[in-house]
């Protein structure tokens, strides 16, 4: 009986996550996707997602848009727009990055370190149509590369064997001509970051895109919680034009009185 109920449990959990390997899959396809290219994608049997369907569909997880046709139901976004919306980091993030992105016609980010990457939990576009960047709230990306990242990394990492473990064996890409991939180069970037208190990319992540980056501190908390950045076209805010206005980003992040230009 016990070896029995055992099987049963086991098969309960086997099959809670094929409902959730379908659910994610779900997500990259907002347009919509067919059963059978569901089942292909992920190597399991037509009966089998069939059935994880039907129980995603029953909690309105899931929705049938047209013949054999799913997508991700209305149940699921209230439920994310919902638990995003009240989350206390985007209460009291949101409103500092629609300032920023207002004051500076830029893009802006909150994003928190997760081993060697960093996840943008928040993301405001520049008001009146300006050029948008393609990142997305809960996108990733490699942390060595970015400003939000390095400064992030710059607390977390003692020493270059530290940091050199964190990033893994595997070399660092070269992403944009700009990209910094030499082990000693970063650990360097890193000091000066924590030094100065904020921390740059320089086109290292995109062509055409820099960044600086300072710190969030949550309450109780001596180290960061996450960072928040700036991200302009260089074309638009030279490097050296977006530093010069850290005192005027610091000030908003802090929910300080902006000093003005002397």
């Amino acid at each position: 009986m016990v070896a029995t109920d055992a099987a049963a449990d086991d098969a309960r959990v086997v099959g809670s996550d094929r409902v959730l390997a379908v659910l994610i899959e779900l997500g990259a396809h907002p347009r919509g996707v067919s059963l059978d290219d569901l089942a292909a994608a992920m190597r399991s049997p037509k009966s089998t997602v069939h059935r994880a369907l039907a129980s995603l569909r029953k909690a309105g997880l899931a929705a049938q848009i047209s013949r054999g046709t799913y997508v991700l139901g209305d149940e699921f976004f209230r439920l994310a727009f919902h638990n995003y919306a009240e989350r206390p980091e985007a209460v009291r993030i949101t409103p500092i990055l629609e300032e920023l992105a207002a004051r500076f016609g830029e893009t802006t980010h909150y994003a928190v370190l997760d081993g060697a990457e960093v996840v943008y939990r928040a993301k405001v576009d520049p008001p009146g149509g300006a050029v948008r960047l393609t990142s997305v709230i809960g996108g990733r990306n490699p942390a060595y590369r970015t400003a939000v990242g390095k400064l992030l990394l710059s607390y977390r990492v003692a020493d270059r064997d530290a940091l050199r473990d964190l990033l893994g064996a595997v070399a660092l890409e070269q992403r944009t001509p700009h990209t910094i991939t030499d082990l000693h180069r970063l650990w360097d970037e890193l000091q000066l970051a924590k030094e100065r208190g904020y921390a740059v990319d320089d086109q290292e992540n995109e062509v055409g895109v820099n960044c600086v980056a300072v710190p969030v501190q949550g309450e109780g908390h001596t180290s960061p919680t996450g960072a928040i950045s700036v991200s302009a076209l260089a074309f638009r805010i030279p490097l050296p034009q977006l530093v010069a206005e850290l005192p005027a980003i610091r000030a908003i992040v802090r929910r300080e009185p902006v000093p003005t230009a002397q």
